[in-house]
């Protein structure tokens, strides 16, 4: 049994990333995991997704670029404020500047820069560079 969806899935993409696999199958699906496969998409980490339905529930395949260093969910949920950001990004990330987290907010599933930018505060998800 999965005690987290999301950790789980970004590990599969590390390990096909570090592998050299050109794609990767997860399950389950969730739209929170669609969410941060959408902005690591837009962010230019991973290619194009699709879901496809099957007997036993529905699977991603997911399209690896091989731009990937690495990625992963940050346990606990820490819950951030707007002047906390540089804390959690000298934490996570290996420079100023290079890679991003990925937060729960209020206004939607944003990134670090974003959420600067709307001046909102939210729970850590995950982090990629």
């Amino acid at each position: 049994m999965l005690n987290d969806p999301i950790a789980n899935a970004l590990s599969v993409i590390m390990n096909a990333e570090k592998v050299g696999k050109r794609e990767c199958m997860i399950r389950p699906v969730s739209k929170l995991l669609k969410n941060i496969l959408m902005i690591m998409k837009d962010h230019l980490y991973i290619g194009e997704f699709t879901e496809t339905e099957a007997t036993g529930g529905s699977y991603l395949t997911i399209n690896l670029l091989g731009k990937l260093n690495s990625c992963g969910a940050i346990k606990p949920r820490f819950s951030v404020k707007t002047t906390e950001y540089d804390k959690f990004e000298k934490r996570y990330l290996p420079a100023r500047g290079m890679g991003m987290l990925i937060l729960s907010t209020s206004v939607g599933i944003l990134t670090n820069k974003e959420a600067r930018k709307k001046q909102v505060g939210g729970r850590l998800l995950a982090y990629c560079y």
